[in-house]
């Protein structure tokens, strides 16, 4: 979500990302690793000398998803029904 961060992707923030921690949704998220399983969160109001929020790291495993399909797609992929090989 920082334009300042090396991983700032505009489209793909554009198409909506959700954010399952430990099963539950979460809308604070301010970065994320599904490798580590990690996710950072805002500490309320509090900003550091730069002004940027202070953050927490939180361990557990995280769950990324689009929250809209890409353009050009008519569904996800594991909705999508067709000819299958028994």
């Amino acid at each position: 979500m920082n334009p300042r961060s090396p991983h700032f992707n505009q489209p793909v923030l554009e198409r909506g990302i959700g954010i399952r921690f430990k099963g539950a949704e979460r809308n604070d998220v301010e970065e994320y690793s599904i490798s580590e399983g990690w996710i950072r969160v805002g500490l309320g109001k509090k900003v550091d000398r730069k002004g940027q929020p202070l953050t927490i790291k939180l361990s557990g495993p995280v769950e990324a998803y689009f929250q809209t399909p890409a353009e050009g797609a008519d569904a996800p992929a594991d909705e999508v029904k067709g000819d299958q090989a028994e």
